[in-house]
């Protein structure tokens, strides 16, 4: 485009349209499907709470009234589930709209910030969005790797995002090596522990990360209500030292999350029957399908998320490509993940039974095709 052209129309500021968009899971199979199984974005095979559903539809009638803007009350119920103080939570509208702010307040152009080789899509965009450098590092056996995290680190650092456990690998970090890479950090460095699918996971030496977030001033905790049965209404929130609490509540949307979003969030996260249901449906066939796939002769990364990450062998008859084509014209639709470094894997949520025993059987017809 030459110089008069770029002056006749608004352009975007330099390194806008270097971005590569975000793209979601596919949520439809091809025309004369007759049922679709969606296990393309980690969404609860259970649904939403009930009484999370009834506590959305008791404010359609007050939907002309604005929000609280400090979701003060969802703030409350968070914190009394999770034994925290209500004012060191920041809500938003899903937990990615916390970590665009995140990049936003703290990455200024030039800046660096620090992701994994197969890390959350989001986090590059966010960043290069800040006009900061996102500097991908290594990880050994798809998990991420401290030393390598570390060595990543210049004068120009600002920032750390570590999913903890990671999408799409479903691998995460023991907290004693979550402690070693803070420990190692600048003290003007942010390490943002992103919490996402911390509910699923059963492991002693894991934790999401409110210890650490609670001594240390350069330490934040995100977590979201979408895969516990919320998705579509779009609520995050952070954990954080007040400094950065009073920072973000600077620059954020001043009514970010609706009004639907807040009582639903309040009965969701109360609801603790329905997330101990939706974790133990989780453990059950989260393991069942790991092991069954390993059967068929898979390699399954091993997953402490609601989701197992599938690599398919080279020959181009039996491809991810190829496996994704099948699937998809029998209504089990996947996520493909070759944006994230793996051209020849599946992406794949556990689903209802009947899902999670379809995918199995329509697998094992296909590698013997």
């Amino acid at each position: 485009m030459n110089q008069a052209s770029d002056q006749a129309r608004p352009t975007p500021r330099a390194g806008i349209m270097d971005i590569e968009a975000y793209v979601p899971g596919k949520s439809t199979a091809p025309a004369g499907v007759a049922k679709v199984h969606k296990l393309s974005s980690n969404e609860n095979p259970l649904g939403p709470s009930p009484k999370a559903i009834e506590a959305a539809r008791d404010v359609a009638a007050k939907l002309d009234i604005y929000p609280d803007g400090t979701a003060r009350r969802l703030r409350e119920a968070i914190a009394e589930v999770h034994g925290l103080n209500p004012a060191n939570i920041v809500c938003s509208n899903g937990s990615d709209e916390i970590l665009g702010l995140l990049a936003q307040t703290y990455l200024a152009p030039g800046d660096e910030a620090v992701i994994t080789e197969h890390a959350f899509m989001v986090y590059k965009i966010y960043i290069q969005s800040a006009g900061a450098v996102p500097v991908s590092v290594q990880e050994t056996n798809e998990r991420a790797d401290v030393d390598a995290i570390l060595a990543a680190v210049t004068p120009r650092t600002r920032i750390i995002f570590l999913a903890n456990p990671n999408n799409p690998t479903g691998t995460y970090l023991p907290f004693q090596e979550v402690r070693r890479l803070h420990a190692g950090l600048p003290r003007n460095v942010l390490l943002v522990l992103d919490g996402a699918y911390a509910e699923y996971v059963r492991r002693n030496d894991y934790e999401a990360g409110v210890e650490l977030v609670a001594g240390a001033e350069n330490v934040v905790m995100t977590r979201t209500f979408s895969k516990l049965g919320l998705g579509g209404a779009r609520i995050g929130w952070m954990y954080a030292p007040m400094h950065i609490i009073d920072a973000i509540n600077r620059v954020r949307g001043p009514f970010n999350v609706n009004a639907t979003a807040i009582e639903a969030g309040i009965a969701a996260i109360r609801d603790r029957a329905h997330v101990e249901r939706s974790v133990a449906h989780n453990e059950t066939w989260l393991s069942w399908v790991s092991e069954e796939l390993t059967k068929l002769g898979l390699r399954v990364t091993p997953s402490v998320g609601n989701f197992v990450l599938i690599h398919f062998p080279e020959d181009k008859k039996h491809s991810a490509a190829a496996a994704d084509d099948y699937l998809s014209a029998r209504g089990y639709i996947l996520r493909r993940v070759s944006g994230y470094g793996f051209p020849n894997a599946l992406r794949m949520s556990v689903g209802t039974e009947e899902a999670n025993r379809g995918v199995v059987a329509a697998l094992t017809t296909f590698l013997k095709s």
